[in-house]
């Protein structure tokens, strides 16, 4: 019993409730949602959702498409660790969708334009995405400009420059405003499947991405938890006037967390478009992978392999709803569901809060 006891009172254990149950709020949102639009078939639409590559009854086919699945997550993942590390360093990186943004500009133009191979054009777009974060945290450090603010200005140049850069014959067809696909122009630029393909009944886009993502992820707690850079980073974060007092370099410390943040969302990036499943097109918005891993961030606690299983779970619900019935459905339903559950993982830390206000009144009951 007092085992229960402690095990019901850890902060670990109110965080994965606390997601649960902000991820089965959206689930049942969206079932309402589902349910003014067309009630007789709401049970099956939210079903199909749920089931994601189940929805296929042949088995090779559930395998190939539970690769797609886990490919799609990888930059979900990255983006989220992104937020995350900065965000346990005191920091809001809003602006990993910029530096997503960077590296996939710098994957396609090493690739398309200078034929490189995949490490090569991973480390570029690596490199670049942790000076574009970096800026933010040049800005923070040195002219106490709110990182919020130069986040989101950077994003839009990101945008900007990335369609400027991709505006060339060699490597995009101007008539249809994407990029050549890889394989046509520089097949060593793609990640390696090392096997992995035929384990997901030879799809092609599953890579080296996903098992690097786990790696990273680990690594990413390991630098935060175990370390003593990790402890400097979290304590400047909490007070950097405090940190200095210390002896610690806190504007160092500031400009290295963006731009390890940075450097995530440019590893999100070379690790989804270097496995050429989709071509970058001219775009007018920042893209949404930034975006989504912020909430991935919270749903996941704050935790890098929380990020892991919270980013597989959002991306499932996402492909999930491609598979709905449009005869009785906009083709937009399927979006909208997915926002709205995405949306609720945003309040992953006030379900954290009611839980722990629940325990303290237990505690001082008794």
């Amino acid at each position: 019993m007092e085992r229960m006891k402690k095990i019901l009172a850890s902060e670990s254990f109110r965080s994965i409730l606390a997601a649960v149950l902000c991820a089965l709020a959206g689930i049942f949102l969206g079932f309402l949602v589902l349910c003014l639009i067309n009630a007789e078939n709401a049970p099956k639409a939210m079903s199909t959702i749920l089931k994601n590559f189940m929805y296929y009854k042949k088995p090779k086919m559930q395998s190939y498409y539970l690769g797609m699945t886990l490919v799609k997550s990888v930059p979900l993942i990255l983006c989220a660790l992104s937020v995350l590390f900065a965000y346990k360093s005191g920091l809001f990186n809003i602006g990993v969708g910029g530096q997503y943004c960077i590296g996939i500009g710098f994957s396609l133009l090493c690739a398309l334009q200078w034929n490189l191979p995949w490490y090569a054009c991973v480390l570029m777009a690596t490199f670049a995405a942790a000076f574009w974060g970096a800026l933010a945290g040049v800005f923070k450090a040195f002219f106490n400009v709110n990182e919020v603010i130069a986040c989101i200005m950077l994003n839009w140049i990101s945008l900007y420059l990335v369609n400027v850069m991709m505006q060339k014959e060699t490597f995009m067809d101007l008539s249809k405003s994407e990029t050549f696909h890889i394989s046509s122009k520089s097949p060593s630029s793609i990640l390696p499947t090392l096997g992995l393909d035929r384990l997901f009944s030879n799809n092609q886009y599953v890579s080296i991405a996903i098992p690097l993502t786990i790696v990273i992820a680990v690594l990413i707690w390991v630098l935060l938890n175990k370390t003593t850079f990790g402890y400097e980073l979290r304590a400047t974060g909490l007070n950097k006037n405090a940190a200095k007092y210390a002896g610690m370099k806190e504007k160092m410390n500031i400009v290295a967390t963006m731009a390890i943040a940075g450097a995530l969302g440019g590893l999100a990036a070379s690790f989804f478009y270097l496995t050429d499943i989709q071509p970058w097109k001219t775009s007018a918005s920042v893209p949404g992978m930034g975006f989504s891993g912020i909430a991935v961030a919270f749903l996941g606690g704050l935790n890098p392999i929380g990020a892991i299983v919270a980013g597989f779970f959002i991306e499932h619900i996402t492909l999930g709803g491609s598979y709905i019935d449009m005869r009785y459905y906009n083709p937009q339903i399927a979006d909208l569901i997915s926002s709205i559950i995405i949306y609720m993982c945003a309040f992953v830390l006030f379900f954290k809060y009611l839980l722990s206000k629940i325990s303290s009144k237990k505690e001082a009951s008794k």
